[in-house]
């Protein structure tokens, strides 16, 4: 097992014993989307491959909160939003702005990159390094915007 797969079944136990239904019940959603992952590949994911469970778990979120709330559910976005708050105590630490830019600016002059053509190329590059540290979304815009001018 891996270190993130322990410390999310220890706490599940802790969020059990303290009766902290609202917590139990966002760790045994987690749980069960790696455990999903798992039988549908047939593997025992590791840290990295769980992260990125974590990353679309919250992603499905975000989108989900928009939709409440053009909807004027705010109860339901408001849950939405606590559990982005519990599944995030398991992501990194989220890179800066200042950061993000200059891991890019490296990639592009580490790749050589010219154009929007190179982007796939620039895109690899980083994928490993901001993994679960950045919404790749706005890396993505912000390749595109270094490589179209």
């Amino acid at each position: 097992m891996s270190d993130l797969s322990d410390r999310i079944t220890h706490d599940i136990k802790t969020a059990m014993k303290a009766k902290d239904k609202p917590r139990l019940g966002v760790l045994r959603l987690i749980a069960a989307a790696i455990k999903q992952r798992e039988v549908d590949e047939r593997i025992t994911l590791d840290d990295d491959q769980i992260l990125s469970v974590l990353e679309k778990m919250v992603k499905q979120r975000k989108d989900s909160i928009s939709q409440f709330q053009k909807a004027g559910r705010t109860e339901l976005a408001d849950q939405e939003i606590f559990e982005i708050g519990i599944i995030q105590d398991y992501l990194p630490e989220p890179l800066s702005e200042a950061d993000i830019d200059a891991l890019v600016d490296e990639a592009i002059s580490a790749t050589g990159a010219q154009s929007i053509k190179d982007m796939g190329k620039v895109m690899g590059m980083l994928k490993p390094k901001l993994a679960g540290r950045a919404d790749m979304g706005q890396v993505s815009q912000t390749i595109k915007q270094r490589l179209s001018d």
